[in-house]
Protein backbone atom coordinates (compact mmCIF):
# COMPACT_ATOMS: atom_id res chain seq x y z
CA UNK A 1 0.00 0.00 0.00
CA UNK A 2 2.78 2.54 -0.60
CA UNK A 3 4.97 1.31 -3.64
CA UNK A 4 1.82 0.16 -6.37
CA UNK A 5 1.86 -2.88 -7.63
CA UNK A 6 3.02 -1.35 -11.31
CA UNK A 7 6.08 -0.06 -10.13
CA UNK A 8 9.55 -1.19 -8.67
CA UNK A 9 11.39 -4.05 -9.80
CA UNK A 10 9.29 -7.18 -10.39
CA UNK A 11 10.03 -10.09 -7.77
CA UNK A 12 8.01 -13.03 -6.51
CA UNK A 13 5.08 -11.57 -4.22
CA UNK A 14 6.51 -8.15 -4.73
CA UNK A 15 9.35 -9.68 -1.88
CA UNK A 16 12.49 -8.45 -1.06
CA UNK A 17 15.70 -9.72 -3.04
CA UNK A 18 17.64 -12.02 -0.55
CA UNK A 19 20.74 -13.61 -1.75
CA UNK A 20 21.62 -15.33 1.61
CA UNK A 21 19.63 -18.44 2.12
CA UNK A 22 20.74 -18.09 6.12
CA UNK A 23 18.26 -15.63 6.30
CA UNK A 24 15.29 -17.07 4.92
CA UNK A 25 12.78 -19.93 5.97
CA UNK A 26 10.95 -20.24 2.33
CA UNK A 27 13.35 -19.28 -0.67
CA UNK A 28 11.27 -18.90 -3.41
CA UNK A 29 13.22 -19.44 -6.28
CA UNK A 30 13.71 -19.24 -10.04
CA UNK A 31 15.01 -22.13 -12.72
CA UNK A 32 15.36 -20.61 -15.89
CA UNK A 33 15.89 -24.26 -17.98
CA UNK A 34 13.71 -26.14 -20.56
CA UNK A 35 16.81 -28.39 -21.34
CA UNK A 36 14.55 -31.58 -20.95
CA UNK A 37 11.82 -30.42 -23.04
CA UNK A 38 10.79 -33.30 -25.79
CA UNK A 39 8.64 -31.15 -28.12
CA UNK A 40 7.40 -27.26 -27.49
CA UNK A 41 9.96 -25.46 -25.39
CA UNK A 42 9.56 -21.50 -23.79
CA UNK A 43 9.61 -23.18 -20.17
CA UNK A 44 13.19 -21.64 -19.36
CA UNK A 45 11.01 -17.82 -19.48
CA UNK A 46 8.70 -18.50 -16.77
CA UNK A 47 10.19 -17.26 -13.98
CA UNK A 48 10.85 -14.02 -14.86
CA UNK A 49 6.86 -13.99 -16.24
CA UNK A 50 5.88 -15.23 -13.07
CA UNK A 51 7.83 -12.87 -10.83
CA UNK A 52 6.00 -9.86 -12.90
CA UNK A 53 2.42 -11.60 -12.80
CA UNK A 54 3.02 -12.59 -8.84
CA UNK A 55 3.10 -8.79 -8.15
CA UNK A 56 -1.05 -9.38 -8.16
CA UNK A 57 -0.65 -11.85 -5.23
CA UNK A 58 -1.73 -9.70 -2.09
CA UNK A 59 -0.59 -10.71 1.59
CA UNK A 60 -3.38 -12.62 3.33
CA UNK A 61 -5.09 -16.01 1.68
CA UNK A 62 -8.75 -14.91 1.45
CA UNK A 63 -10.12 -18.19 2.48
CA UNK A 64 -7.29 -19.81 5.15
CA UNK A 65 -6.62 -16.19 6.29
CA UNK A 66 -2.93 -17.08 6.24
CA UNK A 67 -0.42 -14.23 6.50
CA UNK A 68 2.66 -16.83 5.19
CA UNK A 69 5.06 -13.68 5.86
CA UNK A 70 3.46 -12.82 9.48
CA UNK A 71 4.63 -16.58 9.96
CA UNK A 72 8.15 -17.26 8.17
CA UNK A 73 10.90 -14.96 6.74
CA UNK A 74 9.79 -14.97 3.06
CA UNK A 75 12.15 -13.85 -0.01
CA UNK A 76 12.90 -14.05 -3.74
CA UNK A 77 16.20 -15.86 -4.15
CA UNK A 78 17.19 -15.42 -7.81
CA UNK A 79 17.59 -17.77 -10.23
CA UNK A 80 19.14 -21.41 -9.78
CA UNK A 81 22.40 -21.53 -12.25
CA UNK A 82 21.84 -22.98 -15.19
CA UNK A 83 24.14 -24.15 -18.56
CA UNK A 84 20.75 -23.37 -21.49
CA UNK A 85 23.56 -25.93 -23.58
CA UNK A 86 24.24 -28.64 -21.29
CA UNK A 87 21.31 -30.84 -20.18
CA UNK A 88 23.77 -32.88 -16.84
CA UNK A 89 25.58 -29.51 -16.31
CA UNK A 90 22.64 -27.87 -16.16
CA UNK A 91 21.22 -30.67 -13.52
CA UNK A 92 24.64 -30.69 -11.63
CA UNK A 93 24.46 -26.50 -10.97
CA UNK A 94 20.83 -26.36 -10.22
CA UNK A 95 21.23 -29.42 -7.57
CA UNK A 96 24.46 -27.39 -5.88
CA UNK A 97 22.14 -24.42 -5.68
CA UNK A 98 19.46 -26.64 -3.53
CA UNK A 99 22.24 -28.34 -1.53
CA UNK A 100 23.55 -24.55 -0.56
CA UNK A 101 19.98 -23.58 0.34
CA UNK A 102 19.10 -26.24 2.24
CA UNK A 103 21.80 -26.75 4.07
CA UNK A 104 20.89 -23.27 5.10
CA UNK A 105 17.99 -24.63 6.05
CA UNK A 106 15.97 -22.56 3.94
CA UNK A 107 13.09 -24.16 2.36
CA UNK A 108 12.26 -23.78 -1.19
CA UNK A 109 9.70 -22.92 -3.25
CA UNK A 110 10.06 -23.23 -6.87
CA UNK A 111 9.18 -21.91 -10.19
CA UNK A 112 10.36 -23.59 -13.27
CA UNK A 113 11.11 -24.69 -15.85
CA UNK A 114 10.16 -27.56 -16.97
CA UNK A 115 9.38 -31.10 -14.84
CA UNK A 116 12.69 -32.20 -14.97
CA UNK A 117 13.99 -29.36 -12.64
CA UNK A 118 11.95 -31.04 -9.77
CA UNK A 119 14.84 -33.49 -9.68
CA UNK A 120 17.82 -32.26 -9.10
CA UNK A 121 15.51 -30.24 -6.08
CA UNK A 122 14.49 -33.54 -4.37
CA UNK A 123 17.79 -34.15 -4.96
CA UNK A 124 19.05 -32.07 -2.68
CA UNK A 125 16.23 -31.59 -0.19
CA UNK A 126 15.82 -35.78 0.11
CA UNK A 127 18.74 -37.59 -0.37
CA UNK A 128 19.80 -37.03 3.40
CA UNK A 129 16.89 -38.37 4.73
CA UNK A 130 14.14 -40.32 4.13
CA UNK A 131 11.94 -40.47 1.05
CA UNK A 132 9.92 -38.00 0.59
CA UNK A 133 5.87 -38.58 -0.17
CA UNK A 134 4.71 -36.70 -3.74
CA UNK A 135 2.02 -34.89 -3.97
CA UNK A 136 1.68 -34.81 -7.79
CA UNK A 137 -0.84 -32.28 -10.16
CA UNK A 138 0.26 -33.22 -13.96
CA UNK A 139 -2.02 -34.75 -17.48
CA UNK A 140 0.99 -36.95 -17.23
CA UNK A 141 2.91 -38.99 -14.86
CA UNK A 142 6.34 -38.36 -16.27
CA UNK A 143 7.22 -41.86 -15.45
CA UNK A 144 8.51 -42.84 -18.31
CA UNK A 145 12.17 -44.58 -18.40
CA UNK A 146 13.48 -43.00 -21.60
CA UNK A 147 13.13 -41.30 -24.67
CA UNK A 148 15.27 -40.97 -27.95
CA UNK A 149 16.65 -44.13 -28.01
CA UNK A 150 17.97 -44.59 -24.33
CA UNK A 151 17.84 -40.64 -23.00
CA UNK A 152 16.97 -40.83 -19.18
CA UNK A 153 17.08 -37.44 -18.29
CA UNK A 154 14.02 -35.64 -19.97
CA UNK A 155 10.67 -33.70 -18.83
CA UNK A 156 9.13 -37.29 -19.10
CA UNK A 157 11.39 -39.18 -16.62
CA UNK A 158 12.24 -37.23 -13.50
CA UNK A 159 10.01 -38.83 -10.85
CA UNK A 160 11.04 -42.43 -12.69
CA UNK A 161 14.49 -41.36 -11.64
CA UNK A 162 13.57 -39.84 -8.29
CA UNK A 163 11.97 -43.09 -7.12
CA UNK A 164 15.35 -45.19 -8.71
CA UNK A 165 17.43 -43.02 -6.55
CA UNK A 166 15.29 -43.28 -2.99
CA UNK A 167 14.21 -39.61 -3.08
CA UNK A 168 10.49 -40.28 -3.02
CA UNK A 169 8.70 -43.25 -1.77
CA UNK A 170 6.08 -44.21 -4.74
CA UNK A 171 3.40 -46.01 -2.07
CA UNK A 172 3.50 -42.53 -0.54
CA UNK A 173 2.93 -40.66 -4.26
CA UNK A 174 -0.44 -39.63 -5.63
CA UNK A 175 -0.79 -38.33 -9.68
CA UNK A 176 -3.76 -36.30 -10.21
CA UNK A 177 -4.84 -35.45 -13.61
CA UNK A 178 -3.22 -37.60 -15.67
CA UNK A 179 -5.05 -37.93 -19.38
CA UNK A 180 -3.97 -37.86 -22.95
CA UNK A 181 -3.20 -40.07 -25.46
CA UNK A 182 -0.08 -42.04 -24.77
CA UNK A 183 3.13 -43.51 -27.30
CA UNK A 184 2.15 -47.37 -25.71
CA UNK A 185 -0.81 -49.22 -23.55
CA UNK A 186 1.68 -49.99 -20.95
CA UNK A 187 3.15 -46.60 -20.18
CA UNK A 188 1.86 -46.13 -16.89
CA UNK A 189 2.65 -50.00 -15.88
CA UNK A 190 6.18 -49.09 -14.26
CA UNK A 191 4.33 -46.37 -11.95
CA UNK A 192 1.46 -48.71 -11.17
CA UNK A 193 3.68 -51.67 -10.10
CA UNK A 194 5.73 -50.13 -7.62
CA UNK A 195 2.91 -48.82 -5.95
CA UNK A 196 2.29 -45.02 -7.19
CA UNK A 197 -1.58 -44.15 -7.08
CA UNK A 198 -2.86 -42.34 -10.12
CA UNK A 199 -5.49 -40.91 -10.15
CA UNK A 200 -6.90 -40.47 -14.03
CA UNK A 201 -9.22 -37.47 -14.80
CA UNK A 202 -11.62 -39.55 -15.78
CA UNK A 203 -11.90 -40.50 -11.76
CA UNK A 204 -11.26 -37.50 -11.04
CA UNK A 205 -14.33 -35.73 -12.20
CA UNK A 206 -16.33 -38.43 -11.14
CA UNK A 207 -15.15 -38.57 -7.20
CA UNK A 208 -15.24 -34.56 -7.02
CA UNK A 209 -11.80 -32.87 -5.72
CA UNK A 210 -12.98 -33.34 -2.02
CA UNK A 211 -12.36 -37.38 -2.27
CA UNK A 212 -9.27 -37.20 -4.32
CA UNK A 213 -7.62 -34.49 -2.02
CA UNK A 214 -8.71 -36.21 1.20
CA UNK A 215 -7.27 -39.52 -0.33
CA UNK A 216 -4.02 -37.54 -1.04
CA UNK A 217 -3.74 -36.54 2.15
CA UNK A 218 -3.78 -40.36 3.54
CA UNK A 219 -1.70 -41.33 0.87
CA UNK A 220 1.44 -38.85 2.00
CA UNK A 221 0.33 -39.34 5.94
CA UNK A 222 2.15 -37.38 8.18
CA UNK A 223 5.67 -37.59 6.76
CA UNK A 224 7.42 -35.26 5.01
CA UNK A 225 5.86 -34.24 1.79
CA UNK A 226 6.85 -32.65 -1.23
CA UNK A 227 4.13 -30.86 -4.01
CA UNK A 228 5.00 -30.50 -7.80
CA UNK A 229 2.19 -28.76 -9.66
CA UNK A 230 2.72 -29.07 -13.50
CA UNK A 231 0.40 -26.42 -15.24
CA UNK A 232 -0.48 -29.14 -17.93
CA UNK A 233 -2.65 -30.70 -15.27
CA UNK A 234 -5.18 -27.91 -15.91
CA UNK A 235 -7.32 -27.76 -18.99
CA UNK A 236 -5.44 -25.45 -21.46
CA UNK A 237 -8.60 -23.17 -21.33
CA UNK A 238 -7.34 -22.31 -18.11
CA UNK A 239 -3.48 -22.52 -19.18
CA UNK A 240 -2.51 -22.59 -22.74
CA UNK A 241 0.65 -21.23 -22.48
CA UNK A 242 2.53 -24.70 -21.50
CA UNK A 243 4.09 -27.21 -23.55
CA UNK A 244 2.53 -30.49 -23.51
CA UNK A 245 -1.39 -28.92 -23.47
CA UNK A 246 -3.75 -31.47 -22.97
CA UNK A 247 -7.60 -30.93 -23.12
CA UNK A 248 -9.96 -32.22 -20.68
CA UNK A 249 -7.95 -31.13 -17.32
CA UNK A 250 -9.48 -29.64 -13.85
CA UNK A 251 -10.16 -26.34 -13.75
CA UNK A 252 -7.88 -23.26 -11.27
CA UNK A 253 -11.13 -23.46 -9.11
CA UNK A 254 -10.78 -27.20 -8.35
CA UNK A 255 -6.79 -26.64 -8.60
CA UNK A 256 -6.95 -23.91 -5.84
CA UNK A 257 -9.21 -26.03 -3.62
CA UNK A 258 -6.97 -29.23 -3.83
CA UNK A 259 -4.09 -27.41 -2.81
CA UNK A 260 -5.81 -25.52 0.35
CA UNK A 261 -6.98 -29.39 1.67
CA UNK A 262 -3.30 -30.01 1.84
CA UNK A 263 -3.12 -27.70 4.91
CA UNK A 264 -1.54 -29.44 8.04
CA UNK A 265 0.52 -31.58 6.18
CA UNK A 266 4.22 -31.73 6.47
CA UNK A 267 5.30 -29.90 3.62
CA UNK A 268 8.88 -29.74 2.88
CA UNK A 269 9.27 -27.91 -0.80
CA UNK A 270 7.19 -27.24 -4.10
CA UNK A 271 7.29 -25.98 -7.20
CA UNK A 272 5.00 -24.87 -10.36
CA UNK A 273 6.22 -25.92 -13.63
CA UNK A 274 5.71 -25.87 -17.22
CA UNK A 275 4.74 -22.80 -17.56
CA UNK A 276 5.76 -21.39 -21.16
CA UNK A 277 5.20 -17.97 -21.63
CA UNK A 278 5.79 -18.13 -25.79
CA UNK A 279 2.77 -20.01 -26.17
CA UNK A 280 0.36 -17.49 -23.91
CA UNK A 281 1.01 -13.59 -24.91
CA UNK A 282 -1.83 -12.74 -22.63
CA UNK A 283 0.18 -13.38 -19.43
CA UNK A 284 -2.08 -15.14 -17.86
CA UNK A 285 -0.88 -18.80 -17.60
CA UNK A 286 1.94 -17.35 -16.48
CA UNK A 287 -0.56 -15.16 -13.47
CA UNK A 288 -2.33 -18.78 -12.80
CA UNK A 289 1.32 -20.20 -12.56
CA UNK A 290 2.19 -17.47 -9.55
CA UNK A 291 -1.58 -18.20 -8.42
CA UNK A 292 -0.95 -21.36 -7.66
CA UNK A 293 2.58 -20.86 -5.88
CA UNK A 294 0.50 -18.48 -3.71
CA UNK A 295 -1.67 -21.22 -2.73
CA UNK A 296 1.22 -23.73 -2.26
CA UNK A 297 3.17 -20.91 -0.02
CA UNK A 298 -0.07 -20.49 2.01
CA UNK A 299 0.09 -24.00 3.11
CA UNK A 300 4.06 -24.02 2.74
CA UNK A 301 4.44 -21.95 5.46
CA UNK A 302 2.15 -22.77 8.21
CA UNK A 303 4.46 -26.25 8.04
CA UNK A 304 7.39 -24.55 7.79
CA UNK A 305 6.35 -22.27 10.84
CA UNK A 306 4.77 -25.70 13.05
CA UNK A 307 8.29 -27.60 12.04
CA UNK A 308 10.69 -24.25 13.65
CA UNK A 309 8.50 -24.13 16.70
CA UNK A 310 8.76 -27.55 17.28
CA UNK A 311 12.41 -27.40 17.38
CA UNK A 312 12.64 -24.59 19.76
CA UNK A 313 11.06 -27.05 22.10
CA UNK A 314 13.37 -29.14 22.22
Amino acid sequence: MVVPRFGEVATFMRLPIERDPAKLDIAIVGVPWDGGTTNRPGARHAPRQMREMSTLMRRVHHVSLVSPYELCRVGDHGDAPVNPIDLQDSLTRIEGFYRRLHAAGAVPLSAGGDHLVTLPILRAIAAAGPPLGLVHFDAHSDTSDSYFGGEKYTHGTPFRRAVEERLIDPKRIIQIGVRGSMYAADEKEWAASVGIRIVHIEEFFRRGADAVAAEAREIVGAGPTYVSFDVDGLDPVYAPGTGTPEVGGFSTAEAQHMIRALAGLDIVGGDVVEVSPPFDPSGNTALVGATMMFEILCVLAPAVHRRRHRLQRL
